[in-house]
C-alpha cells in the first residue's frame, strides 16, 4: 500500500499553473516565475526556516501576446545567471519558451520592462538553459536541432543537429563551456560549446526519453526519465549505467537531481496518475510520494531541502529529510 506525503506548504492561485521555475542564482534563489495562459507572475517566496513562516509576496506580472493558436502554453522558464534582488536597480532577466519561439524578458520590477522574441525553431521547443555563465542561450525542440543564440545580439549563432526531438539541455556551473543534451531516443551528448564537438556520449537502454539533468553538487553524474525508469551515469565510467530503477510504470515526465545534498538525491513525477516521487539514488524506497492532479513541472529549493511541484492551482512544497 503507497503512503502518500502531504505537502508542508502551499501557493494557491487563481487560474492553472502551466509551468514554472525557482530560480538557483545567490542573490534570488527564492524567486519565481509562474507561467499562466496570459501572462509570466513573479512571486517572492518565504520558507519558514529563513522568515519564520511560509509566505509569498506578488511582485509583478510580465503580459504575454495572444497568439492565433490559444493552446499554445509556456513549455519552460529559465532564469539568466545574472538576476539579481540584491542590487538596486533589482535585475531580472529570464526566458520562457512559446511554442516555437523563446521571449526574453528584462526587467527591474518596477518601470523597466522590455521583451525581446528569438525565432529560428521550426517546431516546439521543449528546453532551455542559459550556457557559458550566460553569454548564450541554448534550446532544444522537437524540430531535431539544438540552438545557441548570443544574448549581446539575440541572433542563433551555432545549431547541433539531433538525431531526434530535444527533450533536454542543461548546463554546469563547474564546466561552464558544456553542455548536456538529451534526444527523445535515448541519447544524452556533452558537447564543448567552443570547439562545437560532442565530448562524451551515452544511450539510455529505454526510450522514449522525457528528461535529464546534470548533478549540480558533482559534474561528473547525470541521470534521464526514459520509458519510466530513472537512469544514472557516473561519467567516469560511462560504458554502462550506474544505477537503473524502475519508478514509473506507465512512463515519466521530469527528473531533476538535489542540489545541495551530500547523498544523490533525485525527484521525478510520472505515470499512473501524475505521481511524484523523491529518492535517494541508492535506494529503492521513495523519501516523498504524491499525487498531483496535473503536470506543471517541478523545481527544487537551491539552498534549503525542498522539493516543488505544480498541481492544478497549487503549487505545493515538500521538505525533504536528507543527509
Amino acid at each position: 500500500m503507497r503512503v502518500l506525503t502531504e505537502p508542508n506548504h502551499t501557493i494557491s492561485l487563481t487560474e492553472e499553473i502551466l509551468c514554472y521555475e525557482l530560480c538557483g542564482n545567490e542573490f534570488a534563489y527564492n524567486l519565481l516565475a509562474v507561467a499562466l495562459k496570459d501572462r509570466l507572475r513573479l512571486l517572492l517566496v518565504g520558507l519558514p526556516e529563513e522568515t519564520g513562516e511560509f509566505g509569498y509576496t506578488h511582485l509583478l506580472d510580465l503580459e504575454l501576446d495572444r497568439v492565433k493558436n490559444d493552446v499554445v502554453d509556456v513549455s519552460a522558464i529559465a532564469f539568466a545567471p545574472d538576476t539579481s534582488l540584491n542590487c538596486t536597480p533589482k535585475n531580472v532577466t529570464l526566458c520562457a519558451a512559446r511554442g516555437d519561439l523563446l521571449h526574453i524578458f528584462r526587467t527591474d520590477l518596477g518601470q523597466y520592462n522590455t521583451v525581446h522574441k528569438l525565432q529560428g525553431h521550426k517546431d516546439y521547443i521543449n528546453d532551455i538553459a542559459w550556457v557559458c555563465e550566460g553569454n548564450l542561450l541554448a534550446s532544444v525542440s522537437d524540430d531535431f536541432t539544438c540552438r545557441f543564440w548570443s544574448t549581446a545580439d539575440e541572433q542563433n549563432v551555432i545549431t547541433f543537429r539531433l538525431t531526434s526531438a530535444g527533450m533536454s539541455v542543461k548546463a554546469h556551473p563547474d564546466d561552464p563551456t558544456k553542455v548536456l543534451v538529451a534526444e527523445k531516443k535515448g541519447i544524452i551528448r556533452l558537447y564543448n560549446v567552443n570547439s562545437k564537438q560532442a565530448v562524451i556520449s551515452v544511450q539510455s537502454p529505454k526510450f522514449p526519453l522525457m528528461s535529464a539533468d546534470w548533478a549540480y553538487s558533482n559534474r561528473y553524474f547525470i541521470t534521464a526519465l526514459a520509458g519510466g525508469d530513472v537512469v544514472t551515469w557516473d561519467l567516469t565510467r560511462p560504458v554502462v549505467p550506474a544505477d537503473v530503477k524502475q519508478v514509473h510504470e506507465d512512463g515519466g515526465r521530469s527528473v531533476r537531481f538535489a542540489p545541495g545534498s551530500s547523498e544523490m538525491v533525485l525527484a521525478s513525477i510520472g505515470r499512473p496518475d501524475v505521481t511524484l516521487k523523491v529518492f535517494a539514488a541508492k535506494s529503492t524506497m521513495p523519501l516523498i510520494e504524491a499525487t498531483l492532479k496535473t503536470f506543471g513541472g517541478m523545481a527544487w529549493h537551491q539552498r534549503l531541502p525542498y522539493i516543488s511541484a505544480v498541481s492544478d492551482r497549487d503549487l505545493h512544497f515538500w521538505k525533504v529529510q536528507m543527509k
